[in-house]
């Protein structure tokens, strides 16, 4: 599918050159007769890096053959994380470079969206939240377990997020993926 210029509004997928890109920030300025210029910060699916672009006028863009399938984190061995899929028990293969911003937060048989660029994985989606056990923190100070006071605690993934002072190890929380901060305590 073709997009023009003015279609690269924030979250669009496209591709440019052999790489897939997801718009971060979108600016068009109006040049009268001039037509458009449109400005955005775009990310790379691959490398993750930033870059910014400018697209003139009647600039043609290709969207992104993206495809969204559903998986079981299995395990990692020397720096590549293997995934199943749950229907036709075919295996992925994700080099950490691609994934290293979100590793912390998955266990063996953890479910994730792996994204497929043209058949191959290029990242996994996380939840919005994930549950994981505190496998190590201070305990508390007698009388000092108010939740205005956080302290560290290690999570079952190596992860290290900052916890309210009542959490103690074995308890299992919520941790935002997004912000790696802790969201609550949950019930067992």
């Amino acid at each position: 599918m073709i997009l023009g210029i003015t279609d690269l509004k924030k979250g669009t997928i496209f591709q440019l050159g052999d790489e897939p890109f997801r718009v971060v920030s979108y600016n068009q300025k109006v040049m009268g007769r001039g037509g458009s210029i449109v400005n955005v910060r775009i990310k790379s699916l691959i490398d993750g890096k930033v870059r910014d672009r400018t697209f003139k006028g009647n600039e043609q863009i290709i969207m992104a053959d993206i495809i969204n399938q559903s998986a079981d984190f299995l395990y990692e061995n020397n720096q590549v994380y293997y995934f199943m899929d749950n229907k036709t028990f075919e295996q992925f293969e994700i080099n950490e470079q691609l994934i290293k911003d979100k590793v912390s937060f998955i266990k063996a048989g953890d479910p994730v969206q792996i994204q497929l660029f043209n058949g191959r994985p290029i990242t996994i989606e996380l939840p919005k939240n994930v549950n994981l056990r505190v496998v190590y923190t201070e305990t508390a100070v007698k009388g000092d377990t108010s939740s205005a006071i956080s302290k560290n605690a290690t999570l079952e993934t190596g992860l290290i997020i900052k916890v309210p002072a009542f959490i103690k190890i074995n308890d299992i929380i919520s941790v935002d993926t997004t912000t790696t901060e802790y969201r609550e305590r949950v019930k067992s």
